[in-house]
């Protein structure tokens, strides 16, 4: 049975254009294949995904680079966070920051846009959503292909591990600080959280830049 998780947020979408009772998973992706932004389902429901912010993207998109390095020769396929996955016990469709899977791939239909058999998935932490984010972890446990799933902070070099053991129990692992790395059993890979966070977490310097003199002109504040 598929665990009862409540994952709703705020942004839930409200349209006019939308029926006036819940979705069906056909009528969501005939719905988001037309979309100009990207919107999760779950249990008739499509939820507006939010603007990730500078460190977000820069964590996924290091931790991306080093997964395509890494996989290069082997029967793995990493992919960001345009491809869906679908949770066929629970019904959710999500677009989790990274999704990995090793053999051959799976998808939901001919579209080839809904991973139905990953093996790892990552998920960035934000503020706003990281209740949101653990939520769908419960969901994601459910899919049997799934060996680990990574959350990753991203206001700190800290990263949290879901790990599947013998007897389908899941194990959870914590590394925290610069120095620390978490073994990705399921791809082989050593994370070092050195590597990961290097230059990510400090703040672009705020410089002052001159603007020739004339009227009504003054320094102007601009990001270097």
């Amino acid at each position: 049975m598929a665990p009862d998780v409540d994952i709703s947020r705020d942004q839930s979408i409200r349209m006019s254009t939308l029926p006036n009772r819940p979705l069906t998973a056909e009528e969501y992706l005939e719905i988001e294949r037309k979309a100009e932004f990207k919107s999760e389902f779950y249990r008739g429901e499509m939820f507006a995904m939010s603007c990730g912010s500078r460190k977000h993207s820069r964590l996924s998109v290091r931790l991306n680079a080093f997964f395509e390095q890494h996989f290069e020769g082997r029967a793995c396929e990493n992919y960001n966070s345009d491809i869906r996955v679908l949770v066929e016990e629970t019904g959710l469709y999500t677009y989790p920051d990274l999704s990995v899977v090793c053999g051959a791939p799976k998808f939901a239909d001919a579209q080839v846009d809904t991973l139905t058999n990953p093996t790892l998935l990552v998920e960035v932490l934000s503020p706003s959503t990281e209740e949101y984010d653990r939520g769908k972890v419960k969901l994601y446990r459910t899919i049997p292909s799934l060996r680990e799933c990574l959350l990753i902070s991203q206001d700190a070099p800290e990263v949290e591990l879901y790990r599947r053991e013998m007897d389908d129990v899941w194990k959870i692992i914590v590394a925290k600080g610069p120095n620390a790395s978490v073994e990705l059993k399921s791809i082989n890979y050593t994370l070092r959280l050195w590597d990961l966070y290097r230059g990510v977490l400090a703040e672009p310097a705020i410089v002052q830049r001159r603007r020739p003199a004339g009227p009504g002109l003054t320094m102007a504040a601009g990001y270097r």
